[in-house]
């Protein structure tokens, strides 16, 4: 038995999630049935991050268990042969050790939320950013990103449900960033709360139309109330980029 590392990329527009499901058709599904139609064994891959429906990834990492003998480099082009034409591919294949895991070895994980922030719609990014034709203050809202950073109850920030046993986070990065008509959000933890990104854009985004202060993003920070904090922005703009070991 062998452990593989993959690293994947992927259009989160047209599935479920990452996680295999009744209701439609996940990541994780187009990559167990590509390993059995690669190698004709039934198994289970698993994911650092289960990206939810919409949600887009540059860089999750997963790995399998395969019994038979084959090349990395063998078995990244035959997935990425037998998932076509799934907006899915594997971009990295190496042999991991036996106590690798893709969820609970990881230390970190960062994400990216895009914002496109101009009158005119999207065509060309439509599907993977947040359109908003008002202006936005990008200098106001990294601001207020600041005051998340650390150690905090990010109840406030937290889909109704979440199932992680406690809501105490440690944020070690969310910067906002624009350039051009683009307003980029990148965020950097060890692990995240169900919906937390999407909710701390949405916060941000009344910051950066005025409509709130750096002392109110506290203020909901501090109220640990899910309802004191802003609304959850859309799985178009997300992006797992990077998952560190």
């Amino acid at each position: 038995m062998t452990r593989f590392r993959l690293t994947i990329e992927y259009d989160g527009g047209p599935f479920v999630g990452w996680q295999r499901q009744d209701n439609g058709l996940s990541i994780q599904q187009v990559l167990e049935e590509a390993v059995l139609a690669t190698v004709q064994e039934t198994t289970m891959v698993y994911g650092a991050g289960r990206t939810d429906a919409g949600v887009h990834a540059l860089g999750q990492v997963a790995h399998v268990d395969i019994e038979k003998a084959i090349e990395p480099n063998r078995l990244m082009a035959a997935l990425n042969f037998h998932m076509k034409p799934n907006p899915v591919a594997v971009i990295g294949c190496e042999i991991a050790d036996d106590d690798f895991h893709a969820r609970f070895s990881a230390v970190g994980r960062a994400y990216l939320y895009r914002i496109v922030n101009r009158r005119a719609p999207l065509v060309i990014d439509r599907g993977h950013a947040w359109h908003l034709g008002s202006e936005l203050d990008a200098g106001a809202m990294h601001e207020a990103a600041q005051r998340l950073l650390g150690r905090h109850d990010f109840t406030s920030f937290r889909a109704s449900l979440c199932q992680a046993q406690s809501p105490v986070k440690t944020l070690d990065r969310l910067d906002v960033m624009r350039q051009g008509e683009e307003i980029q959000i990148i965020a950097e933890a060890r692990s995240f709360l169900h919906h937390q990104v999407r909710n701390m854009v949405g916060t941000l985004r009344l910051v950066g139309e005025g409509k709130w202060s750096a002392d109110d993003v506290t203020r909901a920070l501090e109220a640990h109330d899910r309802s004191a904090s802003g609304p959850t922005a859309p799985p178009d703009g997300l992006y797992l980029t990077r998952v560190v070991y």
